[in-house]
């Protein structure tokens, strides 16, 4: 599955949400619900790394819940560039992949 589709799949699902809860899905709360994602992904990261209570977990079940987080915090990453209009894959290009060429010329310019 390539990002666009990945996108537009998390979309639909995070449309129903919002209706089933009455939330209106506008800018700020796609900031926040990515901050309160990150949080979550903070928590399970502390507690697979042994930082914080297990609360009756199983070394499995931390790790399982730990790669999920992971899951949520992209996926809402990719819902607040999509509402921001942001071509993720074109700024990935622009920041990131474009020091390729300076794995194999050091002179090229960052």
């Amino acid at each position: 599955m390539d990002i666009t589709e990945l996108t537009e799949r998390a979309e639909k699902i995070s449309v129903k949400y919002g209706e089933s809860l009455g939330i209106e899905r506008d800018g700020d709360w796609f900031l926040l619900k990515l901050q309160e994602e990150v949080g979550e992904l903070t928590q399970a990261y502390l507690q697979v790394t042994g930082r914080a209570r297990p609360k009756n977990r199983t070394e499995h079940e931390l790790r399982d819940g730990f790669e999920l987080e992971f899951a949520d915090v992209l996926c809402q990453l990719l819902l607040l560039a999509r509402h921001h209009g942001v071509d993720v894959p074109a700024a990935v290009e622009r920041k990131w992949l474009i020091r390729e060429a300076q794995l194999t010329d050091p002179g090229a310019r960052s």
